[in-house]
């Protein structure tokens, strides 16, 4: 099975949905799922929930959770500001033709790892 997304509110640039949309791929945004100003755990057990992806600048917070042993449908992470849309967009292609979904699974990977 393919990897679907969920992007949470810093990393659901209107370009970038559009653009990894216009691919195939299968991306739900924080806005969509109505979680807008909601804690990271939240987006956390809402994507696991819906087994979907979660793509987050917020490495950080995210790592802490993984770190917890809290069972996810996997993470991407990335450096705010570190690479532009298409940069970003290629990235993630390369990762979801790369990996099935269920490999994903308690899985943290880094976009900058897919160059």
């Amino acid at each position: 099975m393919t990897i679907r997304l969920y992007l949470d509110e810093d990393t659901m640039d209107k370009a970038l949905v559009s653009a990894i949309r216009a691919r195939g791929v299968d991306v739900l945004t924080a806005h969509e799922a109505n979680m807008i100003e909601r804690k990271d755990d939240e987006h956390l057990g809402f994507a696991t929930t819906a087994g979907r992806v979660l793509y987050s600048f917020n490495v950080g917070d995210y790592c802490r959770l993984n770190g917890q042993g809290r069972p996810h449908a996997g993470l991407i992470l990335a450096q705010q500001q570190r690479h532009s849309v298409g940069d970003q967009m290629r990235r993630l292609l390369r990762l979801i033709n790369a990996v099935p979904a269920e490999e994903m699974k308690n899985r943290v990977e880094f976009l900058s790892a897919w160059a």
